[in-house]
């Protein structure tokens, strides 16, 4: 299986033996692996829902309480034979796909939760969960991350996940949202800071479209309207209330592409309607790209 960029310029006159399709890659932050495992209810609701999407290739983050065979049981639900998993401790990530994943790296030590390092189809994945505490500890993983892709030898890569950081690109509305700025000032955690120098930070996500990468849903969805965090199961929870969800509403999740790749993504989705706003704190993002199949 070619991705585009590494095949023919010459106005895309194919074979007749050569097949388009497309590849599907989904990222979800599941929420505290379902409670641990136990929100059953919770559980099967986002297994059905995942399965109705027909992803081709799955990142997870927060499967806390999961090793690999719970994951493996829960990939065949949504059809995925081949899952890897960063660790079976603490707040894990992980890859699922219907074709064979080749693990390139599992990094623990630097990172505040890890970094998962993935092939499939052909392409690189870096599934990141990073710190949901600190903009300089996020940003020292995002430096590290974009060392690693800068040493690649293939320019199809992808990096996603629960970034926790506000991009460059949605700046004119979340500078708005003074909400969300006061909370960021009064966290108890006078250790950490999500803010820098009492502002907010870009820098983490502008570091990753420096490597270079490109924010998939840009000019596919309406970003203003973008936010995959928080969602109303979280109302009754860490102070969260039905007017606080609304005021606190973020994108910090992301599907990043690299340039090659990110010119054949034909959709992107962020699922944040009715439907999935039980399923996790998080909504999920889907994007869809072109391949050719040989």
């Amino acid at each position: 299986m070619q991705l585009f960029p590494n095949y023919k310029s010459d106005g895309f006159s194919f074979s007749q033996e050569q097949e388009i399709s497309n590849v599907r890659i989904m990222t979800y932050n599941i929420w505290n692996g379902f409670d641990w495992g136990r929100d059953s209810k919770r559980k099967a609701n986002c297994i059905n829902w995942i399965k109705s999407k027909k992803p081709d290739i799955l990142a997870l983050q927060e499967l806390c309480g999961y090793d690999e065979q719970q994951l493996k049981e829960d990939a065949l639900s949504w059809g995925h034979q081949y899952v890897q998993i960063l660790k079976t401790e603490g707040y894990p990530t992980a890859l699922t796909s219907n074709k064979p994943i080749e693990v390139k790296e599992r990094a623990i030590e630097s990172f505040w939760h890890g970094l998962l390092h993935c092939q499939t189809y052909g392409i690189d994945f870096f599934i990141v969960h990073l710190s949901p505490s600190d903009s300089d500890i996020r940003l020292d993983e995002a430096r590290q991350i974009t060392k690693k892709i800068n040493a690649l030898n293939n320019d199809s890569y992808i990096i996603l996940g629960d970034f926790n950081a506000q991009s460059p690109i949605d700046a004119s509305w979340v500078e708005k949202n003074q909400d969300l700025k006061a909370k960021h000032k009064s966290t108890k955690k006078k250790k950490y800071s999500n803010l820098r120098l009492g502002e907010f930070d870009y820098s983490v996500i502008s570091e990753f479209l420096a490597c270079p990468s490109v924010d998939v849903c840009l000019g596919k969805i309406k970003l203003q309207d973008g936010y995959t965090f928080p969602t109303p199961a979280l109302i009754d929870k860490y102070n969260y209330t039905p007017q606080t969800i609304v005021q606190n509403r973020v994108r910090i999740d992301y599907i990043l592409a690299s340039p090659a790749l990110a010119k054949y993504c034909i959709e992107a989705k962020i699922f944040n309607q009715k439907e999935t706003d039980m399923l996790s704190d998080h909504y999920p993002i889907l994007a869809e790209f072109s391949i050719i199949k040989e």
